[in-house]
């Protein structure tokens, strides 16, 4: 799977300089032999492998109001051991807002090295950000013990002050 892993993060074009050096960051910690896999909360080991997943239908994206990190953010979980990131999506999608995963590309879009706040801060998360198909008229079942709520924006209308700091240059790489 780390073979896997490496591939998938090696072929995603960086959008800027930011993203190019959180691909080498990922690349070069993949080749350090380091464990990759979460293996106990909230941080063990750090840093560990995250999927995150924007629900896309149009110009709106779908953010969660995530309890932990207090920001609105894409739904997403940590890669399990061994698991594949697309199969972290379809897993975390199904439990998050029990719906299947249709996605727009079998591969990450975007790659983001960065350190936790909120709730369980002081971690970094390696992050492969996908994009998938949703549906703006579309109730969505939530869980409520991650979730505040959830709520479609209009990529213009998005609270970014309160909003993980990469969703505006994942948001650029999308619709550009």
């Amino acid at each position: 799977m780390r073979a896997a892993i490496w591939q998938m993060i090696s072929a995603v074009t960086p959008l800027d300089e930011t993203e190019a050096n959180h691909i080498r960051f990922a690349l070069d910690w993949i080749d350090s032999g380091a464990d990759l896999f979460r293996v106990s909360k909230p941080a063990t080991p750090n840093p560990h492998l995250v999927s995150y997943f924007l629900l896309v239908d149009g110009n709106h994206v779908l953010l969660v109001d995530h309890i932990n990190a207090e920001l609105w953010l894409p739904t997403g979980g940590h890669v399990e051991l061994d698991e594949n990131p697309c199969d972290t999506v379809v897993r975390e999608l199904r439990e998050e807002l029990d719906v299947s995963a249709e996605f727009i590309g079998e591969t990450p879009l975007f790659v983001t090295v960065s350190e936790t706040v909120g709730r369980s801060s002081g971690h970094t998360d390696v992050s492969l950000w996908f994009a998938l198909k949703g549906q703006v008229n579309q109730n969505y079942t939530y869980d409520t013990s991650e979730f505040h709520s959830v709520r479609w924006f209009h990529h213009s209308d998005i609270p970014f002050e309160r909003a993980d700091p990469n969703l505006g240059r994942f948001l650029k790489k999308l619709y550009h």
